[in-house]
Protein backbone atom coordinates (compact mmCIF):
# COMPACT_ATOMS: atom_id res chain seq x y z
CA UNK A 1 0.00 0.00 0.00
CA UNK A 2 1.77 3.83 -0.70
CA UNK A 3 1.40 5.94 1.67
CA UNK A 4 1.62 10.04 1.68
CA UNK A 5 3.27 11.98 4.22
CA UNK A 6 0.75 13.17 6.89
CA UNK A 7 -1.13 9.86 6.42
CA UNK A 8 -2.11 8.42 9.52
CA UNK A 9 -1.82 4.80 9.69
CA UNK A 10 -2.74 1.69 11.67
CA UNK A 11 0.52 -0.58 11.71
CA UNK A 12 2.38 -2.96 14.00
CA UNK A 13 5.73 -0.59 15.41
CA UNK A 14 8.51 -2.57 16.33
CA UNK A 15 9.48 -2.49 20.06
CA UNK A 16 12.34 -0.48 20.22
CA UNK A 17 13.77 -3.34 22.30
CA UNK A 18 13.12 -5.68 19.17
CA UNK A 19 10.21 -7.15 19.93
CA UNK A 20 6.98 -7.39 17.79
CA UNK A 21 5.51 -4.71 19.15
CA UNK A 22 1.87 -3.58 19.11
CA UNK A 23 -0.75 -2.16 16.58
CA UNK A 24 -0.67 1.19 16.94
CA UNK A 25 -2.01 4.61 15.24
CA UNK A 26 1.63 6.14 13.23
CA UNK A 27 2.01 9.06 10.97
CA UNK A 28 3.99 8.96 8.13
CA UNK A 29 6.49 11.18 8.07
CA UNK A 30 8.75 9.87 4.81
CA UNK A 31 8.61 12.23 1.70
CA UNK A 32 6.66 11.69 -0.72
CA UNK A 33 9.07 11.06 -3.30
CA UNK A 34 10.55 8.34 -1.43
CA UNK A 35 7.05 6.75 0.24
CA UNK A 36 6.36 6.23 -4.00
CA UNK A 37 9.68 4.49 -4.76
CA UNK A 38 11.00 2.51 -1.65
CA UNK A 39 9.21 -0.49 0.30
CA UNK A 40 9.83 0.79 3.65
CA UNK A 41 8.22 3.90 5.16
CA UNK A 42 9.65 6.09 8.21
CA UNK A 43 7.03 7.00 10.85
CA UNK A 44 6.05 8.32 14.08
CA UNK A 45 3.99 6.64 16.63
CA UNK A 46 0.78 7.86 17.89
CA UNK A 47 0.05 7.47 21.57
CA UNK A 48 -2.78 8.13 23.76
CA UNK A 49 -0.25 8.43 26.81
CA UNK A 50 -0.49 12.23 27.01
CA UNK A 51 2.11 12.72 30.24
CA UNK A 52 4.31 14.60 28.23
CA UNK A 53 2.48 16.40 25.56
CA UNK A 54 4.29 19.59 26.69
CA UNK A 55 7.24 18.36 24.93
CA UNK A 56 8.27 19.88 21.94
CA UNK A 57 9.23 17.18 20.71
CA UNK A 58 5.72 15.67 20.67
CA UNK A 59 2.71 17.20 18.55
CA UNK A 60 -0.52 17.14 20.18
CA UNK A 61 -4.08 15.66 18.32
CA UNK A 62 -7.07 16.63 19.87
CA UNK A 63 -10.39 15.23 18.39
CA UNK A 64 -12.56 17.74 19.59
CA UNK A 65 -11.57 20.55 16.67
CA UNK A 66 -11.52 19.60 13.01
CA UNK A 67 -7.78 18.83 12.23
CA UNK A 68 -8.04 16.21 14.71
CA UNK A 69 -11.14 14.35 13.84
CA UNK A 70 -9.42 14.20 10.14
CA UNK A 71 -6.70 12.34 11.51
CA UNK A 72 -9.41 9.48 12.07
CA UNK A 73 -8.33 8.98 15.64
CA UNK A 74 -10.64 8.07 18.43
CA UNK A 75 -8.95 9.87 21.49
CA UNK A 76 -6.49 12.70 22.04
CA UNK A 77 -3.26 11.71 21.12
CA UNK A 78 0.32 12.36 20.77
CA UNK A 79 2.32 12.07 17.75
CA UNK A 80 5.41 11.89 19.52
CA UNK A 81 8.94 12.09 17.39
CA UNK A 82 10.67 10.49 20.46
CA UNK A 83 9.53 7.38 19.02
CA UNK A 84 10.28 7.23 15.00
CA UNK A 85 10.82 3.66 13.33
CA UNK A 86 11.00 2.18 9.96
CA UNK A 87 8.67 -0.17 9.06
CA UNK A 88 7.55 -2.02 5.67
CA UNK A 89 4.78 -0.87 3.84
CA UNK A 90 3.21 -4.56 3.93
CA UNK A 91 2.93 -3.77 7.62
CA UNK A 92 0.65 -1.18 7.04
CA UNK A 93 -3.16 -2.31 7.58
CA UNK A 94 -4.53 0.57 6.73
CA UNK A 95 -5.08 4.35 6.30
CA UNK A 96 -7.53 6.35 8.78
CA UNK A 97 -6.74 9.53 8.13
CA UNK A 98 -4.39 12.56 7.36
CA UNK A 99 -2.63 15.59 9.02
CA UNK A 100 -4.01 19.05 8.36
CA UNK A 101 -0.97 21.13 6.53
CA UNK A 102 -1.09 23.50 9.53
CA UNK A 103 -0.01 19.75 11.70
CA UNK A 104 2.67 18.99 9.40
CA UNK A 105 4.57 22.26 9.92
CA UNK A 106 4.16 21.92 13.48
CA UNK A 107 5.21 18.20 12.86
CA UNK A 108 8.33 19.52 11.04
CA UNK A 109 8.75 21.27 14.01
CA UNK A 110 9.06 18.52 16.57
CA UNK A 111 11.13 16.47 14.36
CA UNK A 112 13.62 19.88 14.24
CA UNK A 113 13.53 19.52 17.92
CA UNK A 114 14.54 16.20 18.23
CA UNK A 115 17.06 15.73 15.46
CA UNK A 116 18.55 19.38 16.47
CA UNK A 117 17.72 20.32 13.16
CA UNK A 118 18.25 24.38 12.78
Amino acid sequence: MKVQRGDVILTRVPHAAGGRGKKRPAVVIQADKYNQSERHIIVAEITSNLSRAADAANLLIEITTPEGQATGLAQDSLATCLQLATISEDRVSAVIGKLSSAMLVKLNGCLKVILEIT
